[in-house]
């Protein structure tokens, strides 16, 4: 078939489900999933109650329950992802693409959503998922395509296969191995050396509190949570990104023992901070300016008479660019041309590519595929370990918070608490993502 607009797929019986969801908050879930959906009007009048029916019958029989009246900016992002299937359900889809479903979930909304999967399969469903989290591949598939560089470079039964084999059709070549981290020159070594960031007595009203946080040379600490729990405000806070509200008390904020609150994001980047922020493309980049204009924004490399040096910043851009793996490694290309992945590593070529007191890296492997993403953390691990700085890891990927991380914070409305040290469960960590209560994972954790 050849499909001209999304609404040709509709009509074919194709339902998609977005990494970022497409819904408006401001409305009800059966508002939602009404609209677009002429079934839902009478005439030109929107039939609300009709619509709330139709959606608590669909919710029921297909098991995603969730409750038609709630206003979805109040739900969690789990069943936000619910409404976004009864959508695509609600217009008779028979075959559902999700892209990258479990990447802002919770381990527990991870196994709740495998488990509606596999009813909806066994109710005569296909289910087509995207993603590069070979775990879950192994878990929930029957069939895997592979594809790399747009090409389709492995397809078959799951069973006819093993996690290397596809993890090499995936990067091209052998998976690269996480480095070991030693356990000599992490967390336990670094409380006795110098504190590079503190942050206490932080309350901005409705957006974050922390308690207490602090950060050693050769430090990694990762912040776990599901997204839109206060990630934003936190990278922001640090940053400098974040506007501050006049009611907001922030009792101690510090880089380097120098204060940062009076301090503004080119004045933090001087005092040594290194960002690689969640939205490469709002936060990262400069879409319209060349690779090597993106890589030396920060630190352009001027001639005598105080001009670009354009031959010296190419030349360099170039070993930047092939050292971190960015392709094509040309640097008049513009950034915008790039893919999203190959943004990520850009902006990554440039943030961990000079000297740090503190990186702050939030989703650093997000849109990597599993070879590069190995590759990327070992670079985050090299800048704690050989480089001396301390890493503020706030990741939504669970499995990269508890391979990279020496102390692991949870992030749940706002309030960052400690869960334990390198280590920890992972039900711990994924209940205090959820909110359980802070004393009690503690007390799991330490048993």
């Amino acid at each position: 078939m050849q499909f001209n607009s999304p609404l040709d797929a509709a009509a074919a019986g194709i339902g998609m489900v977005h990494q970022h969801f497409l819904l408006a908050d401001a409305l009800t879930v059966a508002e939602n999933i009404a609209l677009g959906n002429r079934t839902s009007f009478c005439g030109l009048r929107f039939d609300k109650k009709n619509a709330e029916a139709r959606a608590a019958e669909l919710a029921e029989n297909s098991g995603l329950h969730v409750d038609p009246r709630a206003r979805v900016g109040t739900l969690s992002v789990g069943l936000r992802q619910r409404v976004e299937i009864l959508k695509a359900l609600s217009r008779g889809a028979k075959i559902l693409l999700l892209d990258e479903p479990t990447a802002v979930l919770a381990p527990a909304e991870v196994a709740r959503l495998f488990e509606t999967l596999r009813k909806l399969r066994d109710a005569g469903r296909t289910i087509v998922i995207v993603t590069h989290k070979l775990d879950e591949v192994f878990d929930i598939a029957q069939d895997v395509t592979v594809l790399r560089r747009g090409a389709t470079v492995f397809e078959g039964p799951l069973e006819a296969t093993n996690r290397a084999q596809l993890a090499h059709a995936m990067i091209g070549r052998a998976l690269p191995h996480l480095n070991a981290l030693n356990a000599d020159t992490g967390a336990a070594k670094s409380i006795a050396s110098e504190i590079v960031l503190e942050a206490s007595g932080i309350r901005i009203p409705g957006q974050l509190e922390i308690s207490e946080l602090h950060l050693y040379a050769g430090d990694i600490v990762g912040v776990a949570g599901v997204e839109g729990n206060g990630q934003d405000e936190l990278s922001g806070l640090i940053a400098g990104t974040l506007s501050v509200p006049s009611n907001a008390q922030i009792a101690v904020l510090k880089l380097c023992g120098c204060d940062m609150r009076p301090l503004d994001i080119r004045s933090r980047v001087e005092k040594g901070l290194a960002l690689i922020p969640s939205d490469r493309q709002r936060e990262g980049l400069v879409l319209e300016f060349s690779l090597v204009e993106n890589l030396f924004l920060r630190d352009p490399i001027l001639n005598r008479f105080k001009g670009l040096d354009g031959v010296r910043m190419n030349q360099r851009a170039q070993i930047a660019l092939r050292k971190f793996g960015v392709d094509p490694p040309s640097p008049e290309l513009s950034a915008g041309n790039l893919s999203g992945g190959n943004q990520q590593k850009l902006v990554a070529a440039r943030e961990l590519g000079r000297a740090a007191r503190l990186v702050l890296a939030c989703n650093p492997t997000r849109g990597l595929d599993v070879g590069a993403a190995v590759e990327m953390q070992n670079r985050i691990v090299a800048a704690a370990r050989r480089e001396r700085a301390a890493v503020l890891l706030i990741s939504s990927d669970l499995d990269e918070i508890l391979a990279l991380s020496d102390r692991v914070f949870a992030l749940h409305r706002g309030t960052l608490s400690a869960v334990g040290a390198r280590g920890v469960s992972r039900d711990a960590v994924g209940r205090a993502m959820l909110g359980a209560d802070a004393r009690a994972v503690l007390t799991e954790a330490a048993a």
